[in-house]
């Protein structure tokens, strides 16, 4: 540890700059010699660098976007080379390469503030050491030296010995239980944030490589902190506290507001959404509105979640426009949208069904329409139904036999209909 942390000591100077410019502030506030001083000043170098990160973090959200926009791609590569994984592999890195889409983007924050932790504990192991280093002179050395942190000093260890520690003002029993007990936080804070990314953030539909590396993350930093974490001096201890809990709350800010498509949070912001829509009848911010016109805009493309969000706002009486707003519309039955109710057809009346579809002939007069009396006499005209007709049989005129086709009478019940095949002249 020792090798890394020289190695990143070009770094030192201006992070112990930064550290004694805060150390003034709450020196004059809470004492200079207080481990509330120099505690708080590696709380807010972090806070510092974290807020100096926040464009890698963006960067690192559209690149999260774009894996979930290609994972239709992904999983028809997937599919299409079930059985052959070295292919498989190769179609996916062709297709990060043409989409420009880097599946590990997401470790840029840690790589990007590595070199400030590592600069950190170079400077934390020189002050256990009473080396001065960078802008730290002696009399802040003694200063740094003093500073305990609910009695353990800044610069202990958990492995240091007994004697190192009283060299420090302190107990082994209390450094150790300090430091245990930040270590299992560090660790718990870590796993819970990789756990919320992985439960609640990520299309579980397509396995991705960039599900596996968030899975294999989840369980491989908090034991990597929980080895080496009795190694780090207090002050490192405080210093990865703090941005673990940090990146955890951004995180949290990030799933709640800016869910991945598909995912659980989507479908639970989703839901507040329609909450807030339903109650007040309309979409009453730009950031919801743009939101609402992208669900819109993408069709039939949509996802499970969206089309939820669609057909509820439908059955509570409410149409999603293009725009992103709503407009009240009929309020649709439970399992029914305004697509499905559109493609039934209209049901027809009793009298037209038994009629045919109770379509009169056109009229052959002259081209023109019938009128509206000729259709009211239409109406009028008895319809042919299974009544009993009081007047004698007899008394009903006789019509002649229909003739078919051909030309004869109409065949007998049991003979072939059509034109009959004429017999051969020898037969008679």
């Amino acid at each position: 540890m020792d090798t890394i942390a020289s190695f990143f000591s070009f770094i030192t100077t201006p992070v112990s700059w930064v550290i004694v410019q805060f150390h003034t502030v709450y020196g004059a506030i809470f004492g200079p010699d207080t481990g509330w001083a120099w505690g708080l000043s590696i709380v807010s170098l972090v806070v510092l660098i974290r807020i100096c990160l926040i464009p890698l973090f963006v960067k690192q959200i559209k690149s999260t976007r774009n894996m979930q926009v290609l994972q239709p791609k992904m999983k028809a590569i997937q599919e299409r080379y079930k059985n052959d994984k070295q292919r498989q592999s190769e179609e996916m890195m062709k297709l990060y390469k043409e989409t420009g889409t880097n599946p590990l983007s997401s470790c840029l924050p840690i790589l990007a503030q590595s070199p400030f932790f590592f600069a950190l504990y170079h400077v934390l192991s020189s002050i256990a050491s009473g080396k001065t280093i960078g802008v730290i002179n002696q009399s802040l050395l003694d200063s740094a030296r003093q500073a305990h942190i609910f009695g353990a000093p800044l610069a202990a260890k958990f492995t240091d010995s007994a004697d190192k520690v009283a060299s420090l003002d302190a107990t082994q029993i209390s450094v150790r239980v300090v430091t245990a007990i930040m270590i299992v936080l560090m660790s718990a804070s870590q796993f819970y944030t990789q756990r919320q990314l992985m439960t609640k953030n990520v299309d579980l539909t397509v396995k991705t490589p960039y599900m596996q590396q968030q899975k294999m993350l989840m369980y491989i930093f908090p034991v990597i902190f929980m080895v080496m974490g009795i190694n780090f001096p207090v002050g490192v201890l405080v210093y990865w506290l703090t941005t673990n809990v940090w990146t955890m709350g951004q995180q949290m800010y990030v799933i709640n507001q800016n869910p991945t498509p598909g995912s659980k949070a989507q479908d639970q912001y989703l839901q507040r959404l329609l909450k807030g829509i339903t109650t007040h009848n309309e979409v009453r911010s730009k950031r919801r509105r743009n939101i609402v016109s992208a669900i819109v805009a993408k069709g039939p493309d949509r996802n499970d979640n969206e089309r939820k969000f669609i057909n509820s706002l439908s059955k509570s009486g409410l149409v999603a426009q293009a725009d992103g707003t709503v407009i009240k519309g009929e309020a649709l039955p439970e399992g029914e949208s305004h697509a499905t109710r559109r493609q039934q057809p209209k049901r027809q009346p009793k009298s037209k069904r038994h009629t045919g579809g109770g379509q009169q002939p056109a009229s052959k007069t002259s081209g023109t329409k019938p009128s509206a009396d000729a259709a009211d006499a239409a109406d009028a005209e008895p319809k042919t139904s299974l009544q009993k007709n009081d007047e004698p049989k007899d008394s009903q005129p006789k019509q002649p036999p229909r003739k078919n086709g051909s030309g004869g009478a109409r065949a007998k019940a049991g003979a072939r209909k059509g034109q009959q095949r004429p017999k051969h002249p020898t037969k008679k």
